[in-house]
């Protein structure tokens, strides 16, 4: 019996494929919604995907919304300053 591995890069590649159609994102980025109660759309790179702890953040997202997004875009369920803080990192 084999077990098949799909590392968290193409994961992240064929979640962001889904998403990627929202209008006024610029080729080479995605939408995302951020927050706990109140979402707030951001556009990211797709660089970030090859970043272990950008990778974390859509584990949990499929962990908790699978492929069943509320916003109707990939919705990354954690606070905002914390995401925040995590793509100003991203960036240097």
């Amino acid at each position: 019996m084999a077990i098949k591995l799909i590392s968290p890069l193409v994961q992240g590649t064929r979640i962001l494929r889904r998403f990627s159609n929202s209008g006024g994102v610029p080729k080479g980025h995605c939408a995302v919604y951020v927050g706990e109660s109140q979402k707030k759309r951001f556009i990211v790179p797709i660089s970030y995907l090859s970043q272990p702890s950008f990778q974390d953040l859509l584990t949990q997202a499929e962990e908790q919304f699978g492929f069943d997004h509320p916003m109707g875009g990939l919705t990354i369920p954690c606070k905002e300053d914390v995401f925040v803080d995590l793509t100003s990192r991203l960036r240097r």
